[in-house]
Parts: C-alpha cells; structure tokens; sequence
C-alpha cells in the first residue's frame, strides 16, 4: 500500500453554500468607500445643506442640525485613520460613534436626552449623504425609523416609488410594504449603490448576516428580492427562496464533502456511486454515498492513514467494525448503532457489485477483493425486520381504535372555529361577544403584533377575557381546516404525505366503465418513492373533502391559483400547477410543508386528549394513516394484491409487513378455517351419536375416577401406563388424597431398598421411576396449597398485548 497525497475536489462554494455568496468574497475583500470619501469637514457640512430632505426644514432645526454633524465631524476627525471610512469603522464597534455623547452634554451642562437627539440628527445626516457605509449592525442598532423614510425621499426617489408599487401590486399591505422598504433602505446605505445598482449578492449578503445575527429568514428580504425581480433590478426569474436552495450536487461534490484523501479510492468511489445513481431517488442516494465516502472510508482514512485499497487488512476491517458498533459520542455517551446493519450491508454490497462487474468490464477488476464483512455477520437482518414489523403492527393496535376520536376531534373544531370567526366579524371592534360559554372581545388590528404579516388588515383579533390570550382568528380557523383536510385525505386515501402534499387540481379525473356506462371518479397519484403512478378510486366521503378544499382555495376568476413545491428529499422545484394543498402565507401562495403537516397533526391530538396504555399523550404520523388505511380495507375483505396496487408497492411483503390482525380477526379466520375443514370432511363424522354412544360417553367420566384423584385421560384413549397412575402426567391428585401419597412414597423406598438388596437390578429402575413422579405429585400438591392460602384478593393484570412471532 501506498500513501496518496492528494488533494481532494472541492465543491464549488456557490453551490454548497448558496445563501453566502456575496457575503464572502474569495481572496481579500475589498473595502467600500462613501463618494465623499476624502472631502474636508467644511466641505462635507456644504453637502448637508444640499438634502432634499432638509428642504422642508426651518431654518433654526437647520443650523442645529449642522451644529450636530460638525460636533460628530469633530470626534470623527480625532479617530485613527486616512478616510472618514475607516475611522469611522475605527469606532463603530468600540466604543461606538455616540459614545461621546453623554460626556459632552455633562459638560454642557445639557440634556443629554435633548443632546443625543441632536446629533443623531447630524449622524443621520452624515449618513444620507454617504459620508460612510454603516454596518448591518450597526444600521439594527441604531433603530431610527425616521431614517429609513428619509433615505427613500433623498436616495434613488423614483426606483423607491416604482418599489411600492410593485409591493402593493403583489397584494402587500402595511407593515410587509413598510418591512421590504426597509431592507432595501439598509442596503442602500450599507453598499453605498443606488436601489437601481443593487445586485443579488447584495441581497444575499443582507440574507446571510441576518441569519448569523438572528438565525432566521425574516425581515422582509424575500419581499424585497420580489419587488426588484418586477421592476427589473433583479435580472433573474427565481425567487429568493429558490435561489438559495442547495439543488441536487454532482456525485464529485458529494464524495468531496467528506474529505477522502486517497485520489484512487475516491475516483473509484465516484464512479461506482455514478453507476448506481440512475436507479435512486436523490436522497437514498446521498444516504448511500454519506455512507460509503464518509462512514465508510473517511473513517477507515482518519484512523489507519495511508490505505488506498479496498483489500483491507483483518485488523484494520475489525477495528472499524468495533467503531460502527456504537456512536462517536459527540453528542453524548456512546449508545449501540441502530443503522449498524444497514451500514455493513451497503459496504458488503459494494464489493459484491465490484466482484461482479469485473467479469463485465476490466476496469474494475483491480478492485475486486475479498468482502471484509461475511455473510454471517449479516444474519441479524431478518430478525431485526421481524421485530420493526411487530412494532409497526402494534403501533397500528394501539393507534387504528382511536382514528374515530381523532377524526371528531378536528371535525368539531374545525367547526368551531368557523362559527367563532364569523361571531366576531359580526362584532364591532371593542364590543365582547360569547361562544361557547366564553366571553371574547373584538380588538383592533395593530402593525407591530406578530401575526399581523400572515393576513394584513383583514386579520381578525379577539382577546379571551377569560384567560387574556390573545387570538388572531383567521389563522387559528385556517390551521383547524387544514388539519381537517389533512387527516380526512389521509385516512381515506392512504398515500404518503408527499404524495398528499403534491395532489392538485388536474389529479381528479373521471372513468367510465365499459359495462354499465357509469361514471366513476379517480385521484391520479403522481410518482412519488416508488415512481409509479396509479390511480385511486375517489369515496363519497372523500370527494366531499376535496371539494371543499377546492372550494376554499379558488381564486375570485373561479380557478385553483398555481404555486410551486419544492421537494425537499429531490431537492428540486417543481412546476406552477393548481396544488390543492396550499395556503396564502402573506402576499405568496405555498404549498403545505411537512413541518407545518405534522404541527397542525400534533396541535390535534393535544387537543383530542388520546394517550396509550400508560398515560402517555398518543403520537400519531401521516405515515400511521397510511398503515391504518390498508389495515381497516383488508380486514374490510379487500384482497392483498389489490391493496399493494392502491398503495403503490411492487412487493406483497411490504404490504403484508403494513397489515395488523387483531384478536378478532384470528377468531373470525380460525372459525371459517374450521367451517372449509368440515366441509371437506365426511358427513358421517358429525352424525347425531346414539344412545349407546352417549351412554358410553357419560360413563367414560364416571370410570375416570381413581384411587388418588381422577384421571384426565382424553374419552377413546387407552390407558398409556397400565393403570400405574402414579407415574401418569393425567393423573389429578386429590388433596385429601395426600396421606396415602406419602405412604405410596415410604412404601416404594421399602421395595427399592429390598430390591437393591436382592440383586433386582431391573426392578429397582422401574421402582425408581415411580418413586420421582409421586413426588413430583407431592410437590405440585404442596404448591398447590400455598398458592391457595395467600390473599385471595383480585389482581389487574391489563389488557394482553399480541407480540409479533420474534417475541
């Protein structure tokens, strides 16, 4: 073995870290400037009296505006540095420009209220005529919203004006108007460019520091990338939100990612992960190859470097296996590897595939070794599978009783909130009204509450006099009728959420049957896991849920709006189509996310009060609906096959692994089981028996009784021990028998000792297998009497639970 030195590929920074392009800048970065960079004191003061802004002024707010910019002139001047840029970012951080001020009102003997607002005003100024490009920091922490508003009436007046009314044509209102013009008045002033100038990295630096200041997306920054995208700044037609997202990587990127030094093994990688893409969804596949490159090799590399083959050493192959046994103990203490033989089988078929493309094409054959892991160590696979299937089916047990509950549950709150919405939208604002037995008060609709962005002026807010929680009424009604909406498509379609999630207007189709003519109705399934598309036949009870989906979500023209998904497992966007299962989040139609699917699932069992056998809230997945779907139409009469077409699987193991058979159902198959035997059996063995028969019958129970209990015996059976009843496992010891059992005893030790004496070895055998079953007798009769004097008070012991046939 060789060592490699190589440096590894690199993915390109743009496509691994998207949201921070502009934000770095490859090699030095390049200081921006003010264009009154190097002017003089006396001739920057001449600038200020040139703003529009000031226009409007008196004179004397003037002259004390002026006074305000050459004191911060002044300090600014005695600040290291060649430009008033750097000084300026001399002091910005520390101590800060207004740090001055509280010591100079002090020895003016002046407000320092009324001081620091006058020059504020100057700095404010300052920064309108671009005398310095503040920071983001610093532009958050200042918080002059009188700033702002000058910035849009002094710098690039007319892009501003064309800005709001590309925001308004979007159908923003309020606050998202007043939030996009923000943003785009601290980019302005922090690059130093007019609005026209600006550049997707400007926003996407913007983007990038208010994650690493906030770590969130808000702000207003996707509004304002939509208004310069209308108005032509912008020269790309993707939004903010899918020009940030990663996209599918190359197979190189991937591999990259995880730092392989070895040049040989990760070209080999490479190309064997390329050969087996084309057969995977993107997610599996990234699954894969984290799992080759980086579970795999990385770790083979960082604790045995040098290796840069696949033939691995026996001590090197079971050092790693050892490390794959447990966690890294990051985040934590070790704990045993769930996805232990899930990793050794995706290694082992790596060889396996290698071994067997190498009779194919030569090129492999310098990499087909020896497999380091044997099949033997694999042998738990099936177990395993045996045991995640008896958790799913006793999951399904515990959660398919409860769907009834669950599904009343958000119907009547759905309810609920409708009729409580449409109560306070006929309360006047400030009035109180009741529902429900609660008294709520109609308050008025505020800018700066937090909900306000999600319906703008038509939100609804009623305060609960009770409780004093505050209510924005159109959102808590849209999450009830989505959840409603969410669990009625599920339980009576059975598809995966992705595929519910993507479902849209075109999807439902009609079929005539060729027989009759009638006309059937149909929900086409896109290709989703399986790729395969199928059809499902639309219920009444589910037609009905669609419809009032359509019906809520249609625009004024009468059409479903078109929106795009974005496939988070793909990671692909795909087309503007009529989905059913979206929703105005502010100004923009969006699909439905997984995230908010299992909140608004949550929020409903919460309310709903479920919990399992030991007290524990219920915990239900669109998943579980899925498994309770095909569960309940089996049980129904439903063939298999049949339900492994609706669902979509090519395998009737997978099916088979979702389906739960409950104690009823065994009863009811056994019975009909015991119906077809006796149906093929001859009738003469279920005649009526006759007299004689019976009569022999009886007396088989009246003869079962012996000398010390009664014998078991089934009735038509011989006597297996000759009438030694002794050593009969039939043989039912009477209690009151149990003095004579202690003589039957003695009386066997008395023979055996005799017979020992005699030379009867053969009889002493026989003699002493009858002496371990009397006492064995004994004993089960001493047992017996314990167990009958503890207390004999009733003891719970639960409902049984079925385990699956591994337990």
């Amino acid at each position: 073995m060789t060592t490699t030195t190589s440096t590894p590929a690199q993915p390109s920074q743009e496509k691994r870290f998207p949201a921070f392009i502009g934000a770095q800048q490859r090699g030095p970065a390049r200081r921006r400037v003010g264009p009154i960079d190097s002017l003089s004191s006396r001739e920057v003061l001449h600038r200020l009296s040139q703003l529009r802004t000031w226009a409007d002024l008196p004179a004397a707010e003037v002259r004390a505006r002026l006074r305000a910019a050459e004191r911060m002139l002044e300090w600014l001047t005695q600040r290291p540095g060649d430009g008033w840029q750097e000084r300026w970012e001399s002091c910005e951080a520390d101590p800060g420009p207004l740090s001055w001020v509280a010591d100079a009102a002090a020895t003016e003997g002046r407000s320092e209220k009324n001081f620091r607002n006058e020059v504020t005003s100057g700095l404010a100024a300052l920064l309108l005529c671009r005398l310095v490009l503040p920071s983001y920091d610093f532009l958050v922490g200042y918080g002059a919203v009188r700033l702002f508003t000058d910035v849009r009436r002094e710098l690039s007046v007319e892009t501003f004006t064309r800005a709001e009314e590309a925001a308004g044509a979007r159908g923003m209102a309020g606050r998202q108007v007043a939030e996009v013009l923000t943003a785009l008045s601290k980019i302005v002033l922090h690059t130093g460019k007019d609005l026209h100038q600006i550049t997707t990295d400007d926003v996407l630096e913007f983007r990038a520091w208010n994650i690493s200041r906030y770590h969130r997306h808000k702000s207003g920054l996707h509004g304002a990338w939509d208004v310069l995208r209308d108005i032509g700044v912008l020269d790309t037609d993707k939004s903010l939100r899918a020009s940030i997202r990663l996209g599918q990587l190359t197979t190189q990127e991937l591999v990259a990612q995880h730092g392989i030094q070895s040049a040989p093994v990760r070209d080999m990688l490479v190309h064997y992960l390329n050969e087996r893409r084309p057969g995977m969804d993107f997610s599996s596949f990234r699954q894969l190859t984290s799992t080759l490159a980086g579970t795999f090799w990385a770790d083979i590399e960082q604790h045995h470097p040098g290796i840069d083959s696949l033939d691995l050493p026996t001590e090197v192959a079971d050092a790693w296996k050892d490390r794959l046994a447990f966690t890294s103990g990051k985040r934590g203490p070790k704990r045993p590897r769930k996805g232990r033989l899930e990793v050794l089988g995706r290694v082992r078929t790596l060889y396996l595939d290698i071994q067997e493309w190498a009779h194919e094409d030569p090129s492999w054959a310098p990499w087909a070794v020896r497999c380091p892991i044997r099949r033997s160590e694999l042998e738990g696979v099936s177990k395993r599978n045996r045991a995640r299937t008896a958790e799913v089916h006793q999951r399904i047990r515990e959660r398919l009783p409860h769907l009834p509950v669950l599904v009343d549950t958000a119907e009547t709150h759905r309810d609920d909130q409708a009729t409580l919405l449409a109560a306070a939208r006929q309360t006047p604002i400030g009035e109180t009204f009741e529902h429900a037995g609660r008294t709520y008060r109609r308050t008025r609709y505020r800018w700066d509450t937090r909900s306000a962005t999600q319906h703008g002026p038509d939100a609804v807010l009623v305060t609960d006099e009770d409780s004093g929680e505050r209510i924005e009424l159109l959102r808590a009604e849209e999450d009830a009728f989505w959840a409603w909406a969410i669990i009625e498509t599920l339980r009576h379609t059975g598809v995966r959420v992705e595929e519910l999630l993507e479902l849209t207007h075109l999807a439902l189709v009609s079929y005539r049957l060729p027989g009759t003519g009638e006309v059937v109705p149909l929900l086409q399934i896109v290709p989703s896991k399986s790729n395969e598309e199928r059809l499902l036949l639309v219920t009444p009870e589910l037609a009905s849920v669609l419809a009032t989906v359509v019906c809520r979500i249609r625009g004024d023209d009468g059409r479903v709006p078109l929106a795009a998904r974005y496939d988070p497992h793909e990671r692909v966007t795909g087309p503007m189509l009529p989905h059913l299962f979206q929703r105005k989040n502010g100004w923009r139609r969006e699909i439905i996310s997984t995230r908010v699917v299992n909140r608004l699932l949550n929020d409903t069992l919460e309310r709903s009060g479920l919990t399992d056998r030991a007290g524990q809230p219920l915990r239900y997945t669109p998943h579980d609906f899925r498994r309770m779907f095909v569960t309940d139409a089996v049980t129904g009469g439903l063939p298999v096959h049949i339900a492994a077409k609706i669902l979509g699987h090519h395998s009737l193991n997978t099916t088979q692994a979702y389906l739960a058979v409950f104690q009823e159902e065994l009863i009811r198959s056994y019975r009909a089981f015991l119906d077809t035997r006796r149906a093929d059996r001859p009738a003469a063995e279920y005649r009526e028996p006759t007299e004689q028969e019976w009569d022999e019958f009886q007396k088989h129970f009246e003869l079962r009784k012996v000398e010390l209990g009664t014998c078991g015996r089934p009735y038509g059976t011989p006597c297996a021990h000759e009438h030694a009843c002794v050593r009969c496992p039939m043989l039912r010891v009477d209690p009151q028998q149990r003095r004579r059992l202690e003589e039957i005893i003695r009386n066997l030790g008395d023979r055996i000792e005799e017979a020992r004496v005699n030379g009867w070895l053969g009889e002493v055998q026989g003699l002493q297998i009858s002496l371990e079953a009397a006492r064995n007798k004994l004993a089960s009769l001493d047992r017996l009497a314990r167990n009958r004097n503890r207390n004999r008070t009733p003891v719970s012991l639960g409902m049984p639970i079925i385990h699956g046939e591994d337990r």
